[in-house]
């Protein structure tokens, strides 16, 4: 049924108090295990000293997040203060070039902080990218990219090319192969965009200053050739109304995410607690289940703070780059589950929509998602814990079509004709509940590890059935009743807009 089905508002009233309740009860579970286990030996490595005057130590185990705040926060506010200072005067000044001051101050910034020699490396696969879309062919594209990427992914050629790299600093593996293998997805999407060109071909400096826009070259996201190509040749620079206020907003929304992140860190040790498996076995299930969802959260969290702090400098510089990835926490169907929102357009467009097309048809979609998780594959870096996660929402976001077209089968079409569009929304809400499971169980495997979503998976549905499997089920329900009324309003609300548009 429609999207603009609505419910009777007493009993969304229900599910929200429902859902409030679950969550507390289920944050208290994890925060009387946070409590209890900050001196078990297990997970003593990921506490470290925090709030003395709290009495709180502070959960550390995420590299990236500790990274961030640490060894590396001078290093982004130095190098992120002069791409920002150069480029407003270059857009007040010479608007024309400011694409060249970019590039300059990209390749500067690269060099200063990984030599010579990475640059070279660096270069040395833009040229070959280059060379191959002179031939205009998009499957050497793919083949030529794709084998570069493997160069950064696969050993031995991974420790060979790193070898090159002399000298050594903490942060020295994680720029080496985050600047790779973001600029070979750069200038895989440059060459494929120069192959279908209809007249000539985008020059290397034009593959340049795409590659080596700052803001996006470590760290992504990857904004596709052809719409980077676009804003940034742009010689009128006007910002829309209200923007420069919607900038400032969105800035302190994610100075107030790093505090509420540094906050809950010292009251809820969710990323430490599921290293020590037998303190996890006393917990309860829904402690457990609500340790397996708070890592999902967790982690949208930390690439909604990095991808914003990053699209908000590209903001100023009067680029639209890539929006920040969907709450998780509104997912419950696997195709819009994704953490990296300029992975997932790149995906889309030259993998998943090229081979899947209308993904209405059960061949080209299998077809199609087997081949965007072997890209994705590449891309994370080919082992058994990736494997395993590329399997399982492989297999996830081609059962959403097989269900769904079970369900279109006359017998069920209209049964469904004959039932009132509320009552289909809740049906269809049950499914929704199972589905947003399976994406939380089949995601902790990346995000956390192999043994503790088996733990969980065995807990929700083996060891705490019946219970606990339909009361955790039952909640799910009620917070995916939740989002469907989120998004019944979203779509009335551009309803509106589009009639006035028109209008």
């Amino acid at each position: 049924m429609g999207v603009k089905t609505t419910l009777p508002s007493y009993e969304l009233g229900f599910y929200a108090l429902a859902v409030t309740c679950a969550v507390v009860y289920s944050g208290s579970g994890i925060f009387e295990a946070s409590r209890d286990s900050v001196n078990r030996k297990a997970i003593r490595d990921g506490i470290k000293p925090g709030w003395h005057y709290f009495g709180r130590k502070m959960d550390v185990a995420d590299f990236e997040w500790v990274m961030w705040f640490t060894s590396f926060r001078n290093v982004i506010i130095f190098a992120l203060s002069g791409h920002v200072l150069f480029g407003k005067i270059c857009s007040m000044t010479v608007p024309q070039h400011r694409a060249v001051v970019y590039m300059l101050y990209g390749i500067l910034a690269v060099l200063g902080s990984m030599g010579l020699v990475y640059l070279m490396i660096i270069l040395s696969h833009c040229l070959v990218l280059y060379s191959v879309a002179l031939a205009k062919q998009k499957w050497l594209c793919y083949v030529a990219g794709l084998c570069c990427l493997a160069s950064f992914k696969v050993e031995p050629f991974s420790s060979w090319q790193s070898g090159f790299v002399t000298g050594a600093f903490d942060l020295q593996d994680v720029l080496f192969y985050g600047g790779s293998s973001f600029t070979i997805m750069r200038c895989m999407s440059f060459a494929i965009e120069s192959s279908e060109k209809k007249e000539g071909i985008y020059s290397i400096f034009d593959l340049l200053k795409y590659n080596f826009y700052l803001p996006f070259f470590f760290f992504g996201p990857v904004m596709t050739f052809d719409q980077f190509h676009a804003q940034v040749s742009t010689r009128e620079l006007r910002r829309k109304d209200d923007e420069m206020r919607n900038i400032r907003v969105h800035a302190l929304l994610h100075v107030g995410a790093i505090i509420a992140v540094d906050i809950f860190f010292h009251f809820f040790y969710i990323l430490t607690l599921p290293s020590d498996l037998k303190f996890m076995n006393r917990l309860s299930d829904w402690s457990l289940a609500g340790l397996a969802y708070s890592n999902l959260v967790y982690d949208w969290v930390k690439a909604a703070v990095m991808f914003g702090v990053i699209n908000t400098i590209a903001r100023l510089d009067h680029l639209d780059p890539p929006q920040p990835p969907k709450c998780i926490t509104m997912l419950y169907v696997f195709a819009e589950t994704h953490f990296d929102r300029g992975i997932n357009d790149w995906l889309c467009k030259y993998v998943y929509d090229h081979i899947g097309e209308n993904h209405d048809n059960i061949m080209k979609e299998l077809v199609a998602t087997i081949a965007t998780f072997a890209v994705t594959t590449l891309w994370l870096g080919p082992c058994e814990i990736v494997y395993i996660w590329s399997v399982f929402n492989c297999f996830g976001l081609n059962f959403e079509l097989w269900v769904q077209k079970f369900f279109q089968l006359e017998p069920f079409a209209k049964l469904e004709a004959k039932m009132s569009a509320a009552m289909s929304r809740r049906i269809r809400a049950v499914f929704g509940a199972a589905n947003f499971w399976a994406i939380v169980l089949y995601n902790i495997l990346a995000l956390n590890s192999l043994e503790f979503a088996l733990l969980v998976t065995k807990r929700l549905l083996l060891t705490g059935f019946p219970v606990s499997t339909l009361s955790i089920w039952f909640i799910t329900y009620c917070g995916v009743q939740l989002i469907k009324e989120h998004e019944r309003i979203l779509a009335i609300e551009e309803e509106k807009c589009n009639k006035a548009k028109v209008e």
